[in-house]
């Protein structure tokens, strides 16, 4: 019999390199996330310094996942850097999947994000650096809560918001009172889905692994989410990830959206404003922590050549080459990996956001408690949590798209969970 508790505590929660020179070519796996995207044009330099060209394979989130993880398990060998986060960099790295990260001391590691460099470590050793850091915390239309006579205050109940919502719902205008993630997938869905459950008091496992899913916690959270989506989101949001959201935010159509940090950093409305993640009387787990990084395959040929990369692209040096771009600027670097970045005064000038994002990052609670006893916040660090994440996200889109009810929704995830982790011999 496996112990869950004790497999979670095991993981720990300017151009460089004259090497680069040496491969003609690297191919980058990356999420198509703005930061990311922003990259391909701020790297134009890279490899006009080092003459590497860099193919890059952006792919939306939950492809990527899919992509990645096939190929890095099996050795395929087709990427030479992909993007991972905290759920997979330990996990991968005990396995011998990726490869241990070492920079030069100009690299200046310590000014990585505590919270981010434990993530993204396995026993004191780096697997992945950090692009991008994230926490969740809610996004609003001030002028909209302001005339509809409703306030959003840091940690919030959850009922409060489900009122504010509904004082914003106006989709005969085209206003939706707020806008969730609904897309299947343990980093979409399941990501915002598992902070409601954690602020309920609800968990993935007990400490033998066994799923929890038919737990009372978790009935109410589920119901929680159904009805503020279905009564106040916009139409088809089971459909809807991050990039799906920006787009319905930034064109005035959100009232409020509660998700990752980092999506300030592309938000075009003047009257958002921000709160930090309300919860339903246990605020540990009701924001989470993640960072998408960039880490090498174990046995990639280029391997020196990918480690020269993301040194760079991880750097002081990228800030600065971003926030310095005539294209993008200081409101558009990546945020959340770098203690430094919010010292330089040009971005705090810039970004009305970075308060409220630190907040969140250091209330982030990813350490095995009594009530949650493994690693992670909107995930388990735990090698089978990615499958029993995804069969749970199909029953929870079912649920909001009204094809079962909540309560056949859960009991179907319990029982999908439950065949998991039985058969990977937690008890």
């Amino acid at each position: 019999m496996k112990s869950l508790r004790n497999t979670a505590l095991g993981l720990a929660l300017g151009v460089v390199g004259a090497s680069a020179a040496s491969a003609e070519s690297l191919t980058i796996a990356i999420v198509n996330n703005g930061h990311m995207i922003n990259m391909q044009s701020v790297a134009e330099a890279y490899t006009a310094e080092t003459g590497v060209e860099l193919n890059w394979v952006a792919l939306e989130e939950g492809v990527l996942r899919e992509q990645v993880t096939s190929d890095t398990a099996t050795g395929g060998g087709q990427y030479d850097i992909i993007n991972i986060g905290m759920q997979e960099a330990p996990i991968w790295g005990a396995a011998g999947w990726i490869e241990p990260l070492e920079f030069g001391a100009d690299y200046d590691v310590n000014d990585i994000l505590p919270a981010m460099r434990a993530g993204l470590s396995h026993e004191g050793t780096l697997y992945a650096a950090p692009f991008y850091g994230e926490s969740s915390m809610v996004m609003y239309r001030k002028d909209l809560t302001d005339a509809a006579g409703v306030t959003i205050k840091d940690n919030d109940s959850w009922a409060r918001v489900m009122q504010a919502a509904a004082a914003m719902h106006d989709p005969d205008n085209g206003v939706y009172g707020a806008c969730l993630r609904g897309k299947p997938g343990w980093g979409d869905n399941m990501a915002f889905i598992t902070t409601v459950v954690n602020s309920f008091g609800g968990a993935w496992f007990d400490a033998d692994g066994r799923p929890q899913l038919d737990s009372p916690m978790w009935n109410q959270a589920v119901n929680f989410y159904v009805d503020l989506l279905g009564n106040y989101g916009p139409p088809g949001s089971e459909g809807n990830s991050f990039n799906e959201i920006l787009a319905l935010y930034n064109e005035d159509k959100c009232g409020l959206w509660i998700d990752a940090t980092i999506a300030a950093s592309f938000l075009e409305n003047d009257n958002v404003a921000y709160a930090q993640s309300p919860n339903a009387g246990v605020a540990a787990g009701a924001n989470w922590l993640w960072a998408w990084a960039m880490a090498v395959p174990a046995g990639s040929p280029n391997s020196e050549a990918a480690m020269d990369f993301i040194e760079w692209a991880t750097s002081k040096e990228y800030v600065q080459a971003v926030g310095n771009h005539p294209d993008f600027g200081w409101g558009s670097v990546p945020t959340g990996q770098r203690a430094s970045t919010y010292a330089i005064p040009e971005f705090k000038a810039a970004a009305g956001f970075a308060a409220a994002e630190m907040a969140a990052i250091d209330s982030a609670a990813p350490a095995a408690s009594d009530i949650k006893p493994y690693v992670g916040v909107q995930f388990a660090a735990i090698p089978e949590f990615p499958e029993v994440g995804s069969a749970v996200a199909q029953e929870m889109a079912a649920a909001l798209s009204g094809a079962k009810s909540v309560e056949d929704a859960l009991a179907a995830a319990q029982a999908a969970a439950d065949a998991i982790m039985s058969e990977a011999g937690y008890y």
